[in-house]
Formats: C-alpha cells, structure tokens, sequence
C-alpha cells in the first residue's frame, strides 16, 4: 500500500494551527497535541466548532480554551461528534498498549466469545466460545468453541455489566448448558488469566477435495501487518495444492490494517495488479492538500508484493465465497466491498457490522509521527481521519454489507471450525460442488450484543499508518 503521509512537515506549516509564538504551559502539552492532531486530522473537522481553523484568535485563547478540561480523555472526547455516527475513535495515556493492539499482542486469556442476549430478554446476555487461541489460559484448560457461559464470578451478565466484569484480569466463568433454545446454568465454572499474547490471526486452512474441485478454506481473524508473511504462506500451501475455490472465513474478523487488506484482496486475485482497489476520502483540507500534491496518495492498488517485498502468492481467482457474521468489521468490510467491482463476492451468513470509516496513530510530535515524540508522556489518539469507497465509488454500507446468502450461527450446532461440516462452511461448499442453497439454518436465534474484540475499542479500527 502506499503510505498516506506526504511531506508532513510541509503540510503542518500549511494547515497546522499555530498561531503566534506563545509557549504551550507544560500542564497543557498534552491538551494542545490532541486539539491539534484532532484540527488536522479528524474526518469530521469541520462539524465540530470548537475545532474550526478559525475558533481561537492565537495560541492565547487556545491555551484559555485547554485549561478548561481537567484531562486529555476529556477534551478528546469533547471534540468528537455523536457516538452514533463516530463509534470508533479513542485516545490511549500509553502507545505502547495502543501499538500491542494494533500488532496483535495483548493481555489476553485466549478466549475469543460472541455475547447474545437471552432468548426474551433485553438485559440479561450470555456468552459463547467463537475459538481459542493457542499457548493461552483458555487452551490450557482445554476450552473448546461451542462453551456456553451466562456470568462472572456468580455475577448474571448483563448489558449494563458484561463490559467491567469482562475485563479484570482474572475473572471465573459460570458455565451453562444449551438446551433447546434456553441457557441453563450447569453448576460448572472455570477461572481465566489474562497474559501477555500474541496472536496469529492465520487460524486453520484446510482444503477439500470434491470431484474435480478442490476448496481451500481460511480463516483469518485480524489484519496484523507483522503477520503478513504468515498469510502469504498459507496462500502459498493453497496455491501449491491447485486449489479451484477458496472459502474466506472472516466471521470474527474485526479489522486492522488498510494495507494489509489491500494485500489479502490481492493474494485472492492477482489479476489486477497496479488497479483501484480503494479511495480514501479524508476531511475537507486534507483531501485538497492530497489533491493537490499527490493525488495517488489517496487510492490504495491491488500490489503483487508484501510490505517487505516478498512477492506474493497470487490464486487468480474470479469468485470467492466469504464467512460473514455482524463481529465482520472495518478491513474485512473493505476488503468485500474492494472486491466487488471485480470479481464475484458470495457473502455467507449475517450482516456485518458497517464500519466504512478508517483511523490513524498520532504522536506528540511537530508532524505527529512516534519519531520525535514528545518525551514527558505516552499519550497518543487513534481518531477516524478517513471514509473508504471502492472503485466505482461505493462505500456507504454504515448498516453493514448483506450477505448473499443469510445464515445465523446455530448454537446447538455450532461444529468445529476447518470442518467440512460445520454450518456455514458446510453451506458454501454446497454453494461450490452443486450451486445448490441447503443451508442448515438453527432453530433458535438470538440478537447480537457484543464481542470480545469490542471490549477492546482499537480491535474494531481500520487503520493507515503514518512514516
């Protein structure tokens, strides 16, 4: 992917917010760094007033504005829009959490859950086991996909305490039985322990062989670029057993890297190479400043080559069945609506989330790169700076992208993933040997809460890097 930041010394000087020589007071270098990379960079800049170009008169009355809140969460938050229409961005008091995120690597227990809400109810959720992830607190005490929990520490989870309940560092889980459509508390419980962990987000390949056609399947659970040489070799072992399909699991999927994405739609294609995979549209003053000084910058290519330019291993494709469910967010979405215009998407499951809108890391620094940050603090944001469309320019999909063929998770029958007959898959290779639409749809179906990932805000971001 081309890198997003051109001569961003050049651009702080044409559109920074200096106003005159005044100091910034120390205890207000903080509040000042988030007022400034937010006037800059924000997507929705010119919605917010007190982030005009023209609110303070100097640096004075800026200093006079920051005094007023007690911290920098605060003024962040303050210079944000409605949460229903930014969701997604955060401030973090330490980048190294921030940056551990984005990579993969968190303080994790391994256990990546769905929450539903009980069947009648509009408060009380429960949880239920998506997958594990290896070397973990979960894997060591041989937790499978399909467990079934309804509280914490004897708590009842509900929509009002799942989010502090979730998140201690040792938590016990209150085990529970699926019994036709009912959750029963079982009397059992297991205790978790969050650690330090890192997390492939390359989870099974598989491929299967039916008549003359042979199916790979992926699931691929987060766009981490330090992990796209992982990808690159599971595209590699597909390739090398001729595969004529490809099932893409990115059902928990939330998102990550824009150029990561960009690579994944690539390795599924190859075809297209050097064309449109992506437009980014930023806020008003800087999509000018692009537009004027680099206007490639602003598209994102189909490339035949991973960020440390190993070439990548193309399967040519011409359709491709994708897994979707509504925890699909923000790269998995770009990389369905990227491909659209140029091969045929099969999209199985539910809706995805609609998260259309990306982000970026912004240091304390003259040009808010981490190079020459401001060494008295941690704090960094990773506010919405960008809008995604497609080649053709769609990419209004806020209410998520349908899928071609609806099929809810079934938790009587959730089966093991890489399965050739675990549901979902099951239904797209059906799709693939007879064109033919069995779907195992569950009994019982319940409404969508929450995930793991989102407890963690930054899981759900789509992101561009500045250099």
């Amino acid at each position: 992917m081309k890198k997003v930041v051109l001569l961003f010394s050049l651009l702080f000087i044409l559109i920074g917010c200096e106003k005159d020589d005044l100091a910034v007071p120390a205890e207000l270098e903080i509040n000042d760094f988030v007022w400034k990379g937010m006037n800059q960079y924000y997507l929705w800049q010119s919605d917010v007033p007190n982030l005009s170009d023209d609110r303070f008169a100097n640096q004075s009355a800026l200093n006079d504005f920051l005094s007023g809140y007690s911290n920098p969460t605060l003024l962040f938050n303050s210079l944000r829009v409605d949460a229903s229409i930014d969701r997604f961005s955060v401030i973090y008091s330490d980048y190294n959490v921030l940056e551990g995120v984005l990579s993969g690597n968190t303080l994790n227990n391994g256990l990546d859950f769905g929450l539903r809400y009980k069947q009648g109810s509009t408060t009380d959720i429960f949880g239920w086991v998506r997958y594990v992830l290896p070397n973990s607190s979960a894997a060591a005490q041989n937790l499978q996909r399909g467990l079934i929990f309804y509280g914490i520490n004897g708590t009842q989870l509900t929509e009002s305490n799942y989010q502090s309940l979730l998140s201690a560092t040792t938590y016990t889980l209150n085990l529970a039985d699926y019994d036709n459509g009912n959750i029963t508390p079982n009397g059992q419980s297991v205790t978790l322990t969050r650690t330090q962990l890192a997390e492939n987000p390359v989870y099974s390949t598989e491929v299967f062989v039916q008549g003359n056609k042979k199916i790979g399947y992926l699931m691929y659970n987060g766009f981490f670029s330090s992990y796209e040489n992982q990808l690159n070799a599971a595209f590699g072992a597909l390739k090398s057993q001729n595969i004529t399909h490809l099932v893409l699991d990115l059902r928990y999927n939330s998102g990550g890297s824009v150029a990561t994405a960009t690579r994944l739609a690539s390795l599924i294609t190859g075809q297209f190479n050097g064309q449109v995979f992506a437009k980014q549209q930023w806020n008003a003053k800087l999509e000018n400043y692009y537009m004027q000084n680099n206007p490639s910058s602003l598209f994102n290519y189909f490339t035949n080559t991973t960020s440390s330019g190993s070439i990548l291993n193309h399967l040519n494709l011409n359709k491709v069945y994708i897994l979707t469910s509504r925890s699909t967010a923000s790269a998995s979405e770009l990389v369905i609506n990227g491909l659209k215009p140029y091969i045929d998407v099969i999209q199985i499951g539910e809706t995805t989330t609609g998260k259309n809108v990306g982000s970026v890391t912004l240091y304390d620094s003259p040009n808010f790169s981490k190079a020459t940050a401001n060494p008295n603090h941690k704090y960094a944001m990773q506010p919405l700076v960008l809008k995604t469309v497609n080649s053709v320019g769609f990419g209004d999909y806020q209410s998520g992208l349908p899928a071609t063929i609806q099929q809810s998770e079934d938790f009587g029958n959730l089966g093991v993933i890489g399965d050739a007959s675990e549901p979902l898959l099951a239904t797209a290779i059906n799709q693939i040997i007879t064109s033919g639409r069995m779907i195992q749809q569950p009994q019982t179906t319940f409404t969508h809460c929450s995930d793991s990932k989102a407890l963690e805000p930054l899981r759900n971001e789509m992101y561009v890097e500045l250099k």
